[in-house]
This record gives structure tokens, sequence and C-alpha cells, in this order.
């Protein structure tokens, strides 16, 4: 899987409830030239959180195709999820977006590559771009040992990134659902 710098994304669930959240920072290059970039948004009618890793232009491209999908499919979010995989991989255009997104609603969490992967991690936990591995361990260790609400999760866990990754702010955007 391609590790894409300058960001972190990261979701959790505890049953029902689903928390997404992101660092605001872009760079390019070895400069940061925006701290309050959004990172995630609610999609389908508010039902599915949705955040992204990689170049910015490609990012939305693929928010605005995998909208199109969670329209088509009734907010289906796997079915979506491999729909747009597919596309993404076979596309002439698409194959060459350098961008990942991690995907949640009530249900599940993926994650969606170019390569044609839709990842359903164990735990719950998504954790995507440069950040993402520090940001998953903090949030394993607060959902295994603490009984906080994900969204308090997401955010201390943030914390915890951007206190580690050159390519991670502290400054968060979170969104809940349930």
């Amino acid at each position: 899987m391609q590790d894409f710098h300058g960001t972190t994304i990261l979701s959790v669930r505890r049953g029902a409830a689903v928390a997404m959240g992101g660092d605001g920072q872009v760079t390019l290059g070895n400069v940061v030239v925006k701290h309050t970039a959004r990172k995630v948004r609610r999609l389908y009618q508010d039902r599915v959180l949705a955040g992204f890793a990689g170049a910015t232009a490609d990012a939305f491209t693929l928010f605005e195709r995998f909208e199109a999908r969670l329209e088509k499919h009734q907010g289906n979010l796997m079915r979506s999820a491999v729909e747009l995989a597919k596309e993404w991989r076979t596309d002439r255009v698409l194959r060459r977006l350098e961008a990942m997104l991690a995907v949640s609603d009530p249900e599940c969490s993926l994650i969606i590559t170019g390569n044609g992967d839709v990842l359903e991690p164990e735990l719950g936990l998504v954790a995507i771009g440069s950040g993402g591995p520090y940001a998953q361990a903090a949030a394993r260790a607060l959902l295994e040992h603490t009984a906080l609400a994900p969204a308090e999760i997401v955010a201390r866990a943030l914390m915890i990134a951007g206190d580690l990754c050159i390519y991670t702010n502290q400054n968060h955007t979170i969104e809940s659902l349930g």
C-alpha cells in the first residue's frame, strides 16, 4: 500500500458510534503552505464520513466519484467502495490519481486505494497518511483501555500523532456519527 506524506486521517468505532478526524496541514515539499485544510467530510445525506490522504485535487475527484456511487447504491458503503475501487483501477485517468480514501458509516469502516483494494481493518480502526500508524497505535491503546467515546479517542490520538509526525499538525477536523 502506498504511503502518502502530509496528513493523518483516523477513524475509530465503538459499536454503532464512529468518528473520523484529520489534521489540517498541507505541505509542498518540506514547506507548510496551509494549516487549516478540511480533509474529512460528510457525504450522502450526512450518513457517511470520508477522509483523504494524498494530492488534494485527486482527493476531490475521488470524493465526487465516491459520492456519485453512494447515490447510485442508496448509501450502501461497501458496494459503493467496491465500485469506486474497480473504476479507479481500470480507468486510465483515475489510475493516475495519487490519493487514498478512508470511509466510515455506522456499520463499517474501509480504506479504498487506487490499486483496487477495499480493506476493512480489524477493530474498526482506519488510519491513513504519514501520521496514520502513530494515530492508529494511540487509538488502539485508548480503545482497548478506556471507555472514551470514538470522537474523544480520535482527538487524543491525532494529538499524539501530531507530536510525532512532522507532516501532521494540531489543527483537527473531527466528525461523528451515531
